[in-house]
């Protein structure tokens, strides 16, 4: 019974630090310091940040830029996720861009009423015009299709993982099967993804290639970690990847909007990486794929280096333990020795 209290008591705690991980990122979801551009003229600009500090304070990261052309291009770039436009002969306008995270398209939106409400009043307020310069498609028009794709890629990573580790012997034979599943589920994964239910748009084999390269860095690590420290390495692969990385990923709103920090970690994870490199690749022609490529190309030669570390401990205590045999049949004596 006290083997079963335990394996109880330590079951609640595993399911108290699940309900954490992805319940309280959910929770604090809220603009901090969020990258916008405003652009107009100067005194104009100095207003409008002003009026943002005091409605929401520390909400926005705010970028001063010259005209409407810039703030396009900024947002198509990824440097900002939206602009304000001030314009001297008319109503201010925000650009949003729904590709990039649709949650804080949605912010923004509520930001343009905040605007005409503040320009003439809430009843005589004249229209904010709200442009989406990167929306998504009409396939999946909230968002709801890319984020729930972003998941598999780490499940689809974790599973092959361990079946190579259960299934296959020989690591670098793992490592050769991960890799070819990895693609595999990648050509896969944007067949369904983008071919049949146009969720993603962009370059098809960059799109996939995106999938395969986040897949193989979350199976690469579990043969890694596997391979250095034995059946415990599943677990912390796991602990890493789900636990921590999908919860913190930003896929859902934007690291920007996750508890402070946290959310910069997140992206330091394949899950984060892998989400905004698909996002980059399907709606923004590759801009700002710089920083997650980096990121998964690290975790992928970060789970080859523990692969071959792997090897090299497992073939020095298989050399240890031979030679001990070796010195043990030389000191017993031969049968019938000594007689």
């Amino acid at each position: 019974m006290r083997r079963v209290i335990g394996i109880a008591l330590g079951l609640s705690v595993v399911i108290g630090v699940l309900v954490t991980a992805f319940v309280w990122p959910s929770s604090e979801v809220a603009p901090r310091d969020v990258p916008i551009a405003v652009a107009g003229p100067p005194e104009a600009v100095a207003q409008v940040e002003e009026q943002l500090a005091e409605a929401m304070p520390d909400a926005f990261d705010v970028s001063q830029l010259a005209d409407a052309d810039a703030a396009r291009a900024a947002i198509e770039d990824r440097d900002v996720y939206g602009a304000v436009v001030l314009d001297p002969a008319g109503p201010p306008r925000v650009l949003t861009a729904s590709a990039a995270g649709p949650a804080v398209a949605q912010l923004l939106q509520g930001l343009a009423a905040e605007l005409s409400a503040q320009a003439g009043g809430a009843e005589a307020a004249p229209a904010v015009a709200v442009d989406d310069v990167a929306p998504l498609p009409d396939g999946d028009p909230r968002g709801i299709g890319f984020n729930s794709g972003a998941l598999p890629m780490v499940m689809g990573g974790l599973a092959i993982g361990v079946a190579m580790v259960f299934t296959v012997a020989g690591v670098w034979r793992r490592v050769a099967g991960a890799a070819l599943a990895a693609a595999g589920g990648g050509a896969v994964a944007m067949l369904v993804m983008q071919s049949w239910l146009g969720i993603l748009e962009g370059n098809w084999w960059a799109n996939a290639g995106v999938f395969t390269l986040t897949v193989a860095a979350v199976a690469l690590t579990v043969v890694g970690v596997h391979s250095l420290v034995g059946e415990a390495g599943i677990g912390l692969s796991a602990l890493v990847m789900l636990i921590v990385g999908n919860p913190l990923s930003g896929v859902t709103s934007a690291p920007e909007m996750l508890p402070s920090g946290w959310g910069a970690f997140g992206q330091l994870l394949p899950p984060g990486a892998g989400g905004s490199l698909l996002r980059s690749t399907a709606y923004f022609d590759g801009a700002a794929a710089g920083r997650p490529l980096l990121v998964l190309v690290s975790w992928l030669a970060f789970g080859l280096l523990l692969a071959a570390l792997g090897t090299r401990v497992a073939a020095r205590r298989s050399a240890e333990g031979g030679a001990s045999d070796a010195v043990r049949d030389a000191d017993e004596p031969a049968v019938g020795a000594g007689r």
